[in-house]
């Protein structure tokens, strides 16, 4: 509770020197935006959300919003803000509700190639880790991606890129990982700036080298360990330097599992990462509950995802700092697994939990946060209130950009959906079907075709 009144009292202060600076500059001006005549504006205000927090929403009836360029003047009831921006750009909710934009903060969004066929080996009664065994898994989707050029992945990530905005996705964070070479690396890296300069999602760069061992060190574990703290790591931040200048280091996201990286290789990984300035993220107790998620604690990781096996006493240890747990229903209904992440077990021990798609071509091809707030109701017990929460400001914390979105409030990015109903719940009561009208990015407004 001490957290929560701190952060309000410091956001206060900041809305309020915000407003009285810009508000006078930009009353009359015609190129402000106000979003007005909303069914009700669910604002997520006040933080990310600990515990029985979660899905603390302050909803507003009627509820308007002032834009200037790129960030959120003010909000407040239409009638309020149409008296005090009488000369701004309007634009009528038509009585729909307004939401804060979504935050994907896991996703494998850069690949090439296709595993159909993979699915149907599933069906035919084999496990994810015997088609990985085999050849299949990561180490197929490697090989496509090895292949493609910048070209063609930019491509490929684009289309996936643009349902996933259509669907309310306004930022994304964007893993490396099926290169597990320097140069098919870079260029999945590559791919993230390059869409990110066309604009429309915003992505979050994660480099994930550490994803599953290569061919070329097959039956290696720690030499490919020993190659990516020694050599993968210090390059790729020479090359992320050289590449984006003066934009902040990507995660580095480790995938900790029984025969991949156990925990001792892991926290080699993490160890090195964090050496060389990275922030860290990390992939546990998908398979096996390894005490992955103690550990992502111990290093202060963002976040730690997965977690479908996660023992309560890690749960704790989570909940001790301020990593997230981030939840991927997607992965257990895509696998078609009956075990999901113990999420009423993360919000009694008073963690932070966070949902994303965990968008990759192996498990759970879907751009849909929509969809993942359908399941996290049904499958991890969440209330509509929780699940918008979890996807919107639990998830920006989960990325580290809590501070800029995830919520409607005074002076943060003006990331914002209008929705074709005029109830959030709709979110998780309906599935299957996109209940998003209009995309506000930055204060640009996309409507759907």
């Amino acid at each position: 509770m001490r957290e929560s009144q701190s952060y309000e009292v410091m956001k206060r202060q900041l809305i309020d020197t915000f407003i009285k600076e810009i508000r006078w500059l930009f009353r009359y001006n015609r190129a402000m935006k106000l979003i007005y005549n909303s069914s009700e504006l669910v604002t997520t205000l006040g933080g990310p959300q600990r515990g029985h927090q979660l899905g603390a929403l302050e909803i507003i009836p009627n509820g308007a919003i002032a834009i200037q360029g790129d960030l959120i003047l003010e909000i407040g009831t239409s009638d309020a803000l149409l008296e005090k921006y009488p000369n701004a750009e309007k634009i009528d909710a038509n009585q729909k509700a307004i939401v804060p934009g979504f935050v994907d903060p896991h996703t494998h969004l850069v690949w090439a190639g296709n595993r159909a066929n993979e699915y149907e080996m599933r069906l035919q009664g084999k496990s994810y880790m015997e088609i990985m065994a085999a050849g299949g898994g990561i180490a197929a989707t490697v090989n496509a991606t090895r292949k493609a050029s910048l070209d063609e992945l930019v491509a490929q990530a684009m289309e996936r890129v643009t349902r996933a905005f259509s669907y309310g996705t306004t930022t994304m964070e964007a893993k490396s990982g099926y290169g597990l070479d320097l140069e098919t690396e870079f260029r999945q890296l590559e791919a993230v700036l390059e869409i990110n300069k066309a604009g429309l999602i915003e992505l979050v760069p994660t480099y994930m080298g550490a994803h599953a061992i290569p061919a070329e060190f097959k039956g290696d574990t720690p030499g490919f360990t020993r190659w990516l703290c020694e050599v993968a790591l210090p390059e790729t931040k020479k090359w992320w330097l050289s590449h984006a200048p003066g934009q902040d280091l990507p995660f580095v996201d480790v995938f900790c599992e029984k025969d991949v990286f156990e925990i001792e290789e892991t926290r080699e990984i993490l160890q090195a990462a964090k050496d060389l300035g990275f922030p860290l993220k990390l992939h546990a107790d998908e398979f096996e509950n390894l005490g992955g998620a103690s550990l992502g604690a111990e290093f202060g990781a963002a976040s730690v995802d997965h977690l479908v096996k996660t023992s309560l006493k890690d749960i704790e240890k989570m909940a001790e700092g301020d990593t997230v747990a981030v939840s991927l229903p997607g992965t257990p209904f895509g696998l078609a697994q009956s075990e999901y992440t113990p999420a009423r077990e993360i919000i009694e021990a008073n963690g932070y939990l966070a949902i994303a798609t965990d968008l990759n071509p192996g498990t759970t091809w879907n751009e849909s946060m929509q969809f993942m707030q359908a399941l996290a109701t049904r499958y991890l017990k969440l209330t509509p209130g929780q699940a918008l929460a979890a996807a919107t400001i639990n998830a920006a914390k989960a990325i580290l950009r809590d501070m800029t979105i995830g919520s409607l409030e005074a002076g943060k990015q003006a990331d914002l959906l209008i929705l074709s109903v005029n109830d959030y719940r709709n979110l998780s009561y309906r599935y299957g079907t996109n209940m998003v009208a209009k995309v506000i990015k930055k204060g640009q407004v996309y409507p759907q075709a």
